[in-house]
């Protein structure tokens, strides 16, 4: 017989037990008739039909003892969003099922962390259920590595697998788009710096005077002048001017690194590329303005290129005067002076440096743009050629008035 604790206990056969009202079993009094005895077969049905009362009554003790018990356990689950851990020492990987909720903080990505890292970022963010969870997801996601540092604006109470592929997603990131356009001078850059980040011009130009703070390399000459790389930026919120200058000044030595322009070429590479960048409007006509650039240094020629007094005086090239083109202590007077400008003129983007360094064969000296709305450029050899061009455009612009 097992030595369960039974939920009901039978009631002994014995004459001596009390009925069930307490009263206490008397003898007859004398000459009184002899109480009839029950059989004892009677007295073991009685005894069965009482045994079974209660345990029915136990049995829906216990099932409604359950019922309470499982509705509480469902209750402290939803109340707790699923986050229960299993005995047996093992951790049970919880998750959110859906997208989940607005709501969220912005959580911050730093450069190096791991997986497990971000997952401790997201949970104590409210975002996942569990770091399990999200490491789980993430070592499933081969590109989850390539989770970029930044802000991220994510959703509470997220599915660890949606977590990853949100991270992965760079609309999820909270940062502001900065667009910087080919052939712009700094000045310029750091008009739209101001517009688009809010830093001020004036922090801008203090982080421009600290060369080592910005990683300007030393050939710059401390000029951080054509070393603003144009391109698209993601540019994190609160951000400072070594911030926003820092990567800018870092893609140009990436891009200048991997087009394997040895290091001492660098400024020189970003002036012709600059030159070329401001005369330039459609891309063909690059390398060939490129080689009018190199046989002019390889002749001894003044450049002649008017951008870069337009650079330097900061106004139209229609609005220079005799005197201002005259002028041989301008440094920056291509007429007059030979050689290249002491500095890039602005930021050249990869199809103009890409020309400096490859530019196309011929014996071109001079160019000439015949008619501004096509932008058609026509390349010549002799100066007579040079003449002829020169006329055709005066008669577009005549034609143009």
């Amino acid at each position: 017989m097992s030595n369960q604790t039974e939920w009901w206990a039978p009631v002994k056969s014995d004459e001596s037990v009390t009925d069930l009202f307490g009263g206490e079993r008397v003898a007859a009094a004398p000459g009184a008739p002899e109480p009839r005895r029950r059989s004892r077969s009677s007295g073991r049905k009685r005894e069965e039909r009482m045994r079974k009362q209660r345990r029915r009554r136990s049995v829906s003790v216990l099932v409604v003892a359950l019922v309470l018990v499982a509705g509480a356990g469902y209750v402290v689950f939803s109340l707790l969003g699923g986050q229960l851990f299993a005995g047996s020492g093992q951790e049970r990987v919880t998750d959110y099922p859906g997208a989940g909720r607005p709501g969220a903080p912005t959580i911050v990505i730093n450069a190096g962390d791991t997986g497990a890292a971000i997952a401790a970022t997201l949970y104590d963010a409210g975002i996942v259920a569990s770091e399990a969870a999200f490491r789980e997801a993430f070592d499933a996601n081969p590109d989850a590595a390539g989770i970029q540092p930044g802000t991220y604006q994510l959703n509470l109470e997220m599915n660890a697998e949606r977590a990853v592929l949100a991270l992965l997603d760079p609309k999820s990131r909270k940062s502001m788009k900065l667009t910087i356009p080919e052939g712009w001078t700094a000045d310029e850059i750091f008009a739209r710096i101001n517009e688009v980040t809010l830093v001020p011009v004036e922090e801008l130009k203090a982080a421009a005077s600290d060369p080592a703070a910005i990683g300007l390399p030393a050939e710059a000459g401390g000029n951080l002048e054509g070393w603003l790389f144009p391109t698209t930026y993601q540019v994190e919120p609160n951000p400072t001017a070594q911030s926003v200058i820092a990567p800018m000044v870092a893609k140009t030595v990436e891009t200048l690194t991997s087009k394997g322009v040895p290091q001492d070429q660098w400024l020189d590479v970003l002036k012709k590329a600059s030159l070329i960048e401001k005369e330039a409007v459609l891309d063909s006509d690059r390398p060939m303005m490129a080689r009018v650039i190199e046989n002019r240094l390889a002749q001894g020629w003044p450049l002649q290129i008017d951008a870069t007094l337009v650079y330097a005086l900061k106004k139209p090239g229609n609005e220079l005067t005799q005197a201002e083109l005259e002028d041989t202590s301008n440094p920056y007077n291509s007429r007059k002076l030979k050689g290249l400008p002491p500095t890039p003129i602005a930021s050249p983007g990869i199809p103009s440096i890409e020309a400096a360094l490859a530019p196309a064969a011929g014996d071109w000296m001079f160019w000439v743009t015949v008619n501004l709305e096509t932008s058609e450029t026509k390349f010549a050899t002799t100066h007579d050629e040079f003449l002829e061009y020169k006329a055709e455009y005066q008669a577009w612009v005549e034609e143009n008035r």
